[in-house]
Parts: structure tokens; sequence; C-alpha cells
């Protein structure tokens, strides 16, 4: 839909994922995260209560493999390819115990030098799950753990830049970045009878690292590097209670968590006397509760969420200016119902509104530090307001005997919409701003389909309109009128088909489109993302709990761009990458 990661709603086991002050989650911290992934959530739009950032564009949460239910079993994974690309896992789960003990382990490594010039990374990282279970009580232990370090990429190149170059990479060699972030997580459940349950988890996540940004002198052999540090811990917790009897489901639910971040910079080579250290804070709290029940063929459900923010900025002791602080209230009820027509037919329609707050870039306009230098030209943290998203859902789900079709129309109105400008900060953050009002609206479909028993195809599609009604561009001061916003292609389509050639082979074939896209909300035609197609290609072989698989990224060799931005008036891409392969074996134990 066009709605950047730092609106969809992340959590890991119901656990917040996306970062207080960023809004959103780096993945490259959890190298090989979803190899200890069992199944993954997915709702769409304005979603249901959900502790962390508020969910616009969707909710995803990954569920980590349920370790009580899992029988006794292990698996090598050793993966290469293009790129000088390597990966190595090891797991091992104990099953279910006599004594109600389970555990589950995993160990990863991994490698690329990266298809763009000195982009490579490396990461490592562990996860542990422990459990007991009894008849009517589930503890449950959760850790995570993840480094890695890469050279910096983040910056697009030019048309010109590529036609000389397609790996081209305007960063420098020695900019690198550098990070390690972990999760622990206790969760104990009590089943209070046949039909309630309560549940509560503590958690407390934290990171630290590093990266280099040139500020000047950047063609020169020796460049003025600027070393910035971050470094946070989050503690939290949640609590819910479920009740469910006679076609009536209630859930009841609190979650609270307190944020502290340390930013501080040297410039290099000088890693002695930092050049500002500031802290931000952030408390989060919030409640809700959700009903549905059942008459006959029709399903009403209704949720409310209260939640209050509050961010805290401590600047640096030389800063010259005071601490600051601001806070948020917001209100967000959502209801809807689903009427199930006949067997093979139910139909659906939900509307919510939910609300969130600016991320720490927003209220910082892109800088990292305040001081008297900047900080009136920032202006008070109250001038970037919330933004608040009125979502209308209404859709069907139709089941033949070898055919399943889900089509979905969907229509969001945004007041105070926080949009990027499609430009980047000089530390690769994007630069956003306040638009009065916008909205977008369209209809999605998913068509999966088994027209033969060997033989498994689908199709998705999405064919959306967006529109801002009022843009101003901050460089130019011209405003603009009924545009569309950046990275929002108004078609967008996937393909998969699938064929069991043996018991043991399948081979898969993937497709997919994206119409061409705005790299700036002006409606400017020369800044916009061409529309591409690319297509991947797999085959597996398994056998017991042995296999290989072998990857075709990008079969088709597509020279296409997979985003970009605007800097000094000018488009910059990230291209695709050409046409790669990664074989992968797995042996079982």
């Amino acid at each position: 839909r066009g709605i950047d990661q730092s609106r969809i709603n992340l959590t890991l086991d119901g656990i917040p994922l996306n970062d207080p002050e960023d809004q959103a989650l780096y993945f490259a911290d959890f190298p090989d995260l979803t190899n200890s992934i069992s199944t993954i959530q997915v709702q769409r739009g304005v979603g249901t209560s959900a502790p962390g950032t508020a969910s616009y564009g969707g909710s995803i949460n990954f569920q980590t493999l349920p370790v009580a239910a899992t029988p006794r079993s292990g698996e090598l994974q050793v993966q290469r390819g293009s790129f000088g690309s390597t990966r190595a896992s090891a797991e091992y789960g104990t099953g279910l115990a006599s004594n109600g003990f389970a555990l589950y382990g995993r160990v990863s490594a991994l490698r690329s030098a990266g298809y763009r010039r000195h982009s490579g990374t490396e990461g490592r990282s562990a996860f542990l799950s422990a459990a007991y279970a009894r008849d009517r009580d589930i503890l449950k232990f959760t850790a995570l753990a993840g480094i890695f370090a890469d050279t910096l990429a983040y910056v697009g190149a030019t048309e010109s830049e590529l036609r000389q170059d397609r790996r081209a990479n305007l960063l420098r060699r020695d900019e690198v970045d550098r990070f390690g972030e972990q999760i622990a997580a206790l969760s104990y459940t009590r089943f209070l009878g046949a039909s309630s349950s309560a549940s509560t988890t503590v958690y407390r996540i934290s990171a630290s690292g590093n990266y280099d940004v040139c500020i000047s002198n950047c063609d020169q052999p020796v460049a003025d590097l600027w070393n910035f540090h971050l470094d946070f811990a989050w503690y939290g917790v949640m609590s819910v209670w479920t009740w469910e009897r006679d076609g009536a489901r209630v859930d009841l639910g609190l979650n609270a968590n307190t944020y502290a971040r340390d930013h501080y910079a040297y410039a290099r080579p000088d890693l002695a006397q930092a050049l500002y250290f500031n802290t931000g804070h952030k408390d989060d709290a919030s409640a809700f509760a959700k009903v549905a029940y059942d008459i006959g063929a029709v399903t009403l459900f209704g949720d409310v969420q209260g939640r209050r923010a509050e961010f805290r900025y401590t600047p640096d002791v030389n800063a010259g200016i005071a601490a600051d602080a601001v806070h948020w209230s917001f209100f967000n009820p959502k209801v809807g119902a689903t009427v199930r027509l006949t067997p093979a037919l139910r139909a659906y329609a939900s509307l919510g509104i939910n609300s969130r707050e600016p991320a720490r870039s927003d209220l910082f306009a892109g800088f990292d530090n305040l001081d008297t230098s900047n900080v009136a030209i920032v202006g008070p943290f109250q001038r970037v307001r919330p933004e608040r998203a009125r979502d209308l859902e209404a859709g069907v789900h139709v089941e033949g005997a070898t055919w399943a079709l889900d089509a979905n129309a969907f229509a969001m109105e945004f007041s105070n919409e926080i949009l990027p400008v499609g430009q980047l900060t000089n530390i690769g953050t994007p630069l956003r701003t306040n638009v009065r009002s916008s909205w977008r609206r369209g209809v999605e479909s998913d068509l999966t389909m088994q027209p033969a028993e060997r033989v498994r195809a689908g199709v998705s599609a999405t064919v959306m309109r967006a529109r801002i009604a009022d843009y101003t561009d901050d460089e130019t001061g011209v405003a603009y009128n009924n545009v569309a916003p950046l990275l929002t292609p108004s078609f967008v389509t996937s393909q998969r088909l699938s064929f069991d050639l043996t018991r043991s082979f399948a081979l898969t074939v993937a497709g997919r489109y994206s119409s061409r896209a705005q790299l700036t909300n002006t409606g400017d035609s020369s800044l916009a993302l061409p529309a591409y197609y690319a297509l991947d290609a797999s085959i597996d072989w398994m056998r017991g709990g042995n296999g290989v698989s072998l990857y075709v990224n990008n079969a088709t060799n597509t020279r296409a761009y997979g985003s970009g931005h605007v800097s000094a008036g000018e488009a910059r891409y990230y291209v695709l990458a050409p046409a790669n392969v990664f074989l992968m074996a797995r042996i079982g134990m």
C-alpha cells in the first residue's frame, strides 16, 4: 500500500520489535531469524490492538517454534552462492520430556561480499527457547542474540553513474556499520478453566553498536570520518486475559515499557573525546479490550485501545539547551462484522482508527544531536503532529473444490500523515514531513489454485490510487495539489507456480511486477522509479530429513531498480542484483 516499514507493527510472540525511537526494526541485527520461526501472521491495514508501533500498513507477528509441541529433531544447513555468499546453521530440539521440559537451540553464521562494490556483510546469531509445560501451566523462556558488521551502501547511484558501473557504491570502504542486539523474554500462561486463560510476559531488548559516516574530504585517501554510536535498553511487560464461551470471546490486555537510548559520536581517529552525548527516553503504556460475538451466521467484533506515549530528551551537557519532553494520548477504536453466507462464502467489513506519534528523527528534523546551532531550525517538538488513519476494509473469501479467492477493498484516509520527502540525511535516515490530508484506496486479491494433483498456482495483485491533497516542497517552497505519494505504485502483482515433478523433486517459479512509482511527492515525471518485472526459480529435492535446494533469483537477469531516493534534484537508484544462484543442503539429525 506504499506505507513504509516504520508504520507496520512487528512483533515476536507478541513482543514489540519496532524500535521506540525510530519505530522501525533493523532485521540485519538478527541474521537468520526466520530459521527459528514456525509461522508468520499477517494482517493488512489498521489491525487489531497490539503493543508497539501503530499499525497502518499492517501487522506482522513472527511466532517462534512451539518448543513444547515440536518433536525431537535437529538439522544442519550449509549454503553457498553468488557474491561470495556463505551461510551455515545448526539447530536441535529435545522435544517434550516426561518431566515437562523442552529445549530448542540454533546457531548461525553468514557472510556475503554483496553485489554493490564493498557492500559486504558478516553476521552471527543464536536462538534459545526453553519451556516447562504442565496440564494447566506453561512457562517459556526465549532468548535471541545477533551481531553483524557491514560496509554501508545506503546511498543510491544516478543513471549516469550506473551506466559506467552497475555495481557503483558512492560510500567509502571505511564507512562500516557494526551492531549487536539481544532479546530475552519470560512468559507464563495459566489455563484458568475450560473457558479462560491468562498470560504475562516480561521482556528486555538491548542493542549497541556504531557506524562511520564521511563528513568531508570523502574523495581523499584519508577522509573526515565521524563514528556514531547508539546504545539502548528496553524493558517491558504485557499481560492478556482471554475468555470464551457460547459464541462470545473477550480479550483484555495491558502493555507498558520504558526505553532509553544514548547517542554519541567521535571524530576519527580520536575515540577518547566524544563530540556530544545525548539520551532519548521513551515510555509507552496501553490497554485494550476486544469483544467478538456470534449471532447465527454473523460474528460482530469490537476493539478499543487507549495509549499514552512520552518522549524525553536529555541533551549533551555542553549543548547550551534545556531538556525537553513531549507526550501524546491516543484512543483507537475498531468495529466490524463477518457474515458466513454459505459454507464456501463469507464476507466481512471493518472500520478502524489508529494514531501514531512522530519518530525521533521527525522531531529532530534529521539531526542526531541538538544544540544552540540547530535548535532554532528544529523548533519545538510539538511542531510535528501525530498522524491519524481511518481505515475502511471490506471483502470476501470464497472457496471451490480446487481453488480459493480472497478479495479486499480498502479506503485509508489520513490526517497529518508523516510522509517521507524522498531525501536522506547524511546518516541515511529518511527526511519526513506532515501533510494535512491524504488517502490510499484500492483493491487487493489473492487467488490460489490446484488445477492438478501435482500442480499449485497462486496470483496476488493490488490496484491502488493514492493522493496527497496539499504538499509543499521545503527546498523550493513550491506547493503541489493532488499528487501521488512517493514509492507508491498503482499496481503490484506476484505469481507463483509449483510442480511436484516426483515425490522428492519440486520446481517453483515466482514472478513479481511493480508499476512505475514517484521518488518525490511533487509529481515530477523525471524523478520516478521505472516499472519492472522479475522472475525467480527454485528446485528442491527432499528425502526424509535431508534435502538440497537450488535458488535462482532474477532468473531473467532483469536490469531494474528496486527503490531509490533524490539528492540535489537528481534521482538515485538502488539496483536489483542480476541473476544470482544459491545452493543449500539440509542434513537432518
